[in-house]
């Protein structure tokens, strides 16, 4: 609440009894409006293209906020911002006689809708000639200097409503998520994928090696975890003969915040009876292809002043032959987690956080290898260490079918050929519960018992896969931090 030295606020209040008792309601229903701004404009210009003799134009009733407010002599002019961009309203005192007074009421924040016929300016300017007006909603706050833009990067993130009216790059990021999200509910539907919902509180964290956060259910006295992944059920699903299907959807993952990490972010996840890491590898970029040209226009995008080109087909890159290129290290003759320090703290990597193997794995990735991943690619054939949910190769019992995706030096997507052995997903995750137990401040899976009987019944070979929207927006937009591209980024209280 405003305090009382709030003199801004105070006045707008009185601003506000005004109106009030002029018989205005401030805060009324609804509003006829006839036209967005950015087809009013067009009509008008579509319009005046054609020979008339009337003196008007066809009349509109547009609303928006008032961003701007000129003169208040016997003529005024205002902006108005919509959701689909700016219009210019004039208004006259003889025109609008005694309401013309209520101007002296209004604000820049305060919200109007205009009426009347549209005509240009001597500068140019197509605007609405106003006949009738009507306050739609009074704001009692003042706005950030819009000429210039809100630019203070913590009042943007904690009050994005307020980025969303001053800065219209905030705006369109918004419209350019929501549009590419619908894309890929397209180009899913269009492979014959079904949208599903699986359950956001569950009692056991599994179907990915992170954190959770824990949560308790009162009337069932149950404590339960935000999901971490939706992997788990939408692979029960494929057992019960759905053989394609796909949700976008919210995960929540107890970790710490980045760039590149929000604690909730959004994901799509699908799964496919009979394919295996190549089909999906193969879907992927197609699939982000697909959003790039349909949404943003192009497949090339610039990132950190690189241009990436997205076209398909990536390249698939070995794992185990990157970490090699860029680090002098084979992992796979460092089978122990002594062996691979050594060689690590030869090469010159900080290993004093390292815990397990695979988390040391994990490190040589990110540290050495990811920062050199700038153009689209596929890495693939991780160990089996860090992949419990993945099948392994044929050829070498050591590798998983698995694979990233990554642009930017950023990870997109994450996929697996499905394990679908009950004995030897069951071992696999008493494995991290071992692990869990041993090193617990590491993120390790878990077993779900209720997933391993549901494979227990039968499984059909499977292609799975995790594909980060926020991130895939980072990148098509050229956002360099996921607070950009999420409305409403997790913050530190004040």
């Amino acid at each position: 609440m405003p305090q009382p030295g709030d003199e801004l606020f105070q006045v707008r209040l009185e601003k506000l009894d005004r109106l009030r008792s002029k018989g205005i309601d401030p805060y009324p229903r609804n509003y006829d409006r006839s036209h967005m701004a950015k087809d009013a404009l067009e009509l008008f210009e579509s319009e005046e293209s054609i020979e008339s003799d009337s003196d008007d134009s066809t009349q509109v009733s547009v609303a928006g906020r008032i961003t701007a407010m000129r003169g208040l002599g016997k003529a005024s002019f205002l902006d108005l911002l919509d959701g689909s961009g700016k219009i210019q309203g004039m208004l006259r005192r003889n025109t609008l006689g005694e309401s013309y007074e209520i101007l002296k009421d209004l604000d820049i924040g305060d919200w109007l809708g205009i009426k009347g016929p549209m005509f240009r300016t001597r500068t140019g300017e197509i605007t609405v000639e106003v006949r009738e007006f009507e306050v739609l909603a009074k704001s009692l706050r003042g706005l950030p200097e819009i000429f210039h833009g809100l630019t203070d990067t913590e009042t943007r993130f904690r009050q994005r409503y307020l980025d969303l009216i001053a800065n219209p790059e905030a705006r369109e990021i918004a419209i350019m998520r929501s549009r590419a999200v619908s894309v890929i509910r397209r180009f899913m539907d269009g492979r014959d994928f079904i949208e599903v919902e699986t359950p956001m509180l569950v009692p056991v964290a599994a179907g990915g090696m992170a954190h959770p956060f824990e949560t308790h259910h009162n009337a069932l006295n149950q404590d339960l975890f935000l999901r971490i992944a939706t992997e788990l059920y939408l692979k029960k699903l494929i057992v019960g003969g759905l053989e394609r299907v796909y949700e976008i959807g919210r995960i929540f993952r107890n970790e710490g915040i980045d760039l590149n990490h929000n604690p909730e972010f959004t994901t799509m996840e699908s799964y496919e009876s009979f394919a295996d890491y190549n089909d999906v590898m193969n879907m992927v970029e197609e699939l982000v292809y697909t959003v790039a040209t349909e949404v943003f226009g192009a497949s090339v995008v610039e990132y950190g002043g690189e241009t990436i080109d997205l076209t398909p087909p990536w390249p698939r890159l070995s794992l185990v032959e990157q970490i090699k290129l860029h680090s002098g290290i084979d992992i796979l003759e460092c089978p122990d987690t002594e062996t691979l320090v050594t060689e690590m703290q030869a090469a010159g990597i900080d290993v004093s956080a390292a815990t397990s193997w695979a988390g040391m794995v994990d490190k040589l990735l990110s540290d050495r290898v990811e920062p050199h991943l700038i153009q689209p690619c596929f890495l693939v054939d991780y160990p089996v260490a860090m992949s419990p949910l993945a099948k392994k190769k044929p050829e070498d019992d050591r590798i998983v079918e698995r694979f990233e995706a990554f642009a930017a030096g950023m990870e997109l997507a994450n996929a697996f050929t499905e394990l679908n052995d009950p004995v030897e997903q069951r071992s696999r995750f008493e494995d991290q519960e071992l692990q869990r137990t041993q090193l617990p401040g590491e993120e390790w899976d878990r077993l779900d018992e209720d997933f391993l009987t549901a494979v227990e019944h039968g499984m059909p070979p499977t292609g799975g896969l995790g594909i980060g929207i926020d991130r895939l927006i980072m990148l098509l937009s050229g956002q360099q931090s996921i607070r950009e591209v999420v409305l409403f980024p997790q913050l530190r209280a004040t």
